[in-house]
């Protein structure tokens, strides 16, 4: 996946941390959210942390009947010494990865179970064996 350099999580994300990325003819969802309880950023009272930031994407394909197949990726990016985490571009390309290798694991898996469910040819009966003479 191309990083956008200018942005620092390396897409442009829209104000609830989503966003589409398009490339080579495939869609990539992809979304950057903390596990904050409020729209306020704020330490857990426990750790005196700010709470990591996770980049999830997701691919998916849509086949015949509308059978759609898709891979899912997650990467964290941990928030240390009591300062927020920082935007990591690498880290929409590590959740890309991750749901493409997600993707082609499922495809593999529900072409083996498909091939196990393919007919088999019928065995080929042996000729009769043509009836004495009286």
């Amino acid at each position: 996946m191309n990083i956008d350099p200018t942005q620092p999580w390396g897409v442009v994300i829209d104000y609830a941390g989503r966003a589409t990325v398009t490339e080579n003819g495939h869609t990539l969802s992809i979304r950057v959210y903390d596990n904050g309880l409020g729209h306020h950023l704020e330490r857990d009272p426990f750790t005196g942390q700010y709470p990591a930031v996770a980049i999830s994407a997701e691919f998916a394909r849509t086949g015949q009947g509308d059978a759609v197949l898709r891979g899912f990726g997650l990467a964290t990016v941990e928030a240390t010494d009591g300062v927020p985490a920082v935007p990591d571009p690498t880290a929409v390309q590590q959740a890309v990865a991750a749901a493409l290798a997600d993707f082609e694991a499922r495809r593999s898996a529900y072409a083996a179970l498909c091939a196990t469910w393919a007919p088999q040819p019928e065995p080929e009966q042996p000729a009769p064996a043509p009836e004495p003479a009286p």
